[in-house]
């Protein structure tokens, strides 16, 4: 396809696409619109080698496209239109800048002649998308088409990925002209000199109790297999970010849990026991160190090692006594097969923080809770395929997943690191319409569902089986916990009147049922994955039990103690 004379005559939109094929982009996933139909029709002489999904909100076909970026490591393609189009892919975008996914969002914009005159849907996307986009640009001449984009997807997957917003006005799109097409891009990763790795573990030599965590993007299986492998052979135990929990086999000896909203409460206290910290991959950010406390700023208390594939990440809030550039998979690899000498030394550290790990996530005893999910979880866990994807979003509900199942490659965890609701269920619809014989299990709020549930009937549409498990308890459940704790029982807008869930998948083309004892949930689950179709189970759990750890009741009764004090 690459021409280096005499390129075709073609319009910007049959441009555009052969790009996006010249890099290896075979899928997108879009709402249509008028901004941007010169590119749609070019893809239809291409559906031999381009999947298009019409999702049914922007802002469920940007997750879907991050989501799709997560799964494969390459950019995912997003299409929206002009003005609310793209108001309402701006939260995919979020996203992908805050968990480090490569993503390329193209806006159609207005024609170019009617610019600055607030003309039809005008937004100014370099201004829009400028804070939270790693790179916003417009392309005004079709001739740099190829330019831009061999350079957007560049920019998504170099350094620390994330996400690129074009804008494409749409008489540019119609022009035509005649243009070389690009090489196809490479992206440019950090990587690790004989002295970095010696100075890595140098300080790992010294080290009484060091603590190894991992996470952010850019983990491949092979990665991930290689890191568990270093941790195992040397009994260094290893924890993973906020929502990175299958970069290590949970099963492993050497996993110790993760730090995010589940964290087991001996975890921090061993954190405080350890001498070295060595971070790999994760940025450090508000989630992983519970609000910058359990670490201190910027000098964090204890003897850190930071590596992160973007230099200007390390010591932007704590200062490392030492810091490397390196992308995950190339210090992953560089540590693979070192021996320290010291597994003896650190095994029963190793095996402390593990054993601790195992005990937190064990079943409750149940019996004071209808359907206690805790106890319905740990009875199917074992039973999921190695494979499995699990989806969540945002909410107190997600602990039961985090606490109780069990993560490990070729498994995945696609969360938004950034909290957004409605994320949930366009990723597990992407997952399961990319590989329909995947079990995708997407874990999501009452709240959150009705935000983005309407994806269930893109699923549909094109052979996606997600199994939607709906956590319905008629709250916002993380807010009125919050609320519960500041100011007990003064409830002000966290309370949710539901409506039949079940009527409302089976009208999207889903199997559903309906489920309130603890002993029903194994028997739905197989039922829900026996049916070829996607499928909600709406699960009916008490609001008192409004985390994995703690009561409404606790809460009112903690918050009384500390006004009476």
């Amino acid at each position: 396809m690459l021409q280096s004379t005499n390129p075709p005559t073609r319009s910007g939109g049959q441009i555009l696409v052969d790009q996006l094929l010249i890099h290896g982009a075979d899928t997108a996933y879009c709402v249509p619109g008028e901004s941007y139909l010169e590119v749609l029709d070019a893809l239809h002489d291409v559906k031999d080698r381009f999947t298009l999904i019409n999702a049914r909100h922007e802002a469920g076909a940007a997750d879907m496209a991050e989501a799709h970026g997560k799964l494969t490591g390459k950019p995912g393609i997003c299409m929206v239109t002009r003005g609310p189009g793209a108001c309402h892919a701006a939260i995919g975008v979020h996203i992908a800048q805050q968990d480090s996914t490569p993503m390329i969002l193209l806006v159609g914009q207005i024609a170019r002649g009617t610019t600055d005159r607030e003309a039809f849907q005008e937004v100014d996307y370099r201004a829009m998308f400028g804070p939270i986009a790693k790179w916003a640009t417009q392309i005004d001449d079709p001739r740099r088409i190829p330019e831009y984009m061999a350079r957007a997807f560049r920019v998504a997957t170099s350094g620390r990925p994330g996400p690129v917003v074009v804008a494409l006005p749409e008489d540019m799109l119609t022009e035509c002209v005649s243009v070389a097409d690009a090489r196809p891009y490479t992206a440019t990763g950090a990587g690790i000199t004989p002295e970095n790795l010696e100075a890595v573990k140098a300080e790992l030599m010294t080290a009484k109790r060091p603590l190894l965590l991992v996470g952010g993007s850019g983990w491949d299986d092979a990665a991930a297999a290689a890191i568990t492998r270093f941790a195992e052979a040397n009994n260094i135990p290893a924890t993973c970010s906020f929502r990175r929990q299958d970069i290590i086999d949970n099963l492993s000896p050497a996993y110790a849990g993760d730090f995010g909203t589940s964290t087991g409460p001996t975890l921090y206290k061993h954190l405080e026991e350890a001498d070295l910290l060595v971070v790999i991959g994760a940025r450090l950010g508000e989630m992983t160190t519970r609000t910058y406390t359990s670490l201190d700023a910027p000098n964090p208390g204890i003897r850190l090692v930071h590596i992160h594939p973007d230099a200007d990440e390390i010591g932007r809030v704590y200062s490392p006594d030492l810091g490397l550039a390196c992308t995950p998979a190339v210090i992953a690899a560089a540590l693979e097969d070192c021996d320290l000498g010291k597994a003896d030394a650190w095994a029963d550290w190793c095996a402390t923080l593990h054993g601790d790990y195992l005990a937190d996530s064990e079943a409750p005893n149940g019996g004071e809770w209808a359907l206690d999910m805790g106890v319905a979880l740990a009875q199917i866990r074992d039973e999921l395929p190695d494979d499995v994807v699990v989806t969540m979003d945002a909410g107190n509900h997600n602990g039961w997943a985090q606490r109780f199942l069990r993560f490990g490659r070729p498994g995945r965890v696609l969360g938004s690191t950034c909290g957004a609701m409605g994320y949930s269920v366009p990723a597990a619809v992407a997952a399961s319409i990319s590989n329909p014989e995947r079990l995708v299990l997407s874990f999501v709020g009452d709240g959150g569902f009705l935000m983005s549930g309407n994806e269930l009937a893109t699923a549909a549409q094109y052979g996606g089986k997600p199994v939607v498990l709906l956590f319905n308890n008629g709250i916002y459940g993380t807010i009125r916990m919050h609320q519960e704790r500041d100011h007990p029982e003064r409830v002000s807008g966290t309370t949710l009147q539901n409506q039949d869930f079940c009527r409302m998948a089976e009208g999207l083309g889903c199997h559903a049922e309906r489920v309130t004892r603890t002993e029903d949930f194994a028997a739905a689950l197989t039922r829900a994955r026996e049916s070829g179709r996607p499928a909600v189970l709406e699960l009916v759990t008490d609001p008192e039990q409004i985390s994995t750890r703690t009561t409404i009741s606790a809460l009112r009764r903690a918050a009384k103690a500390r006004q009476t004090s």
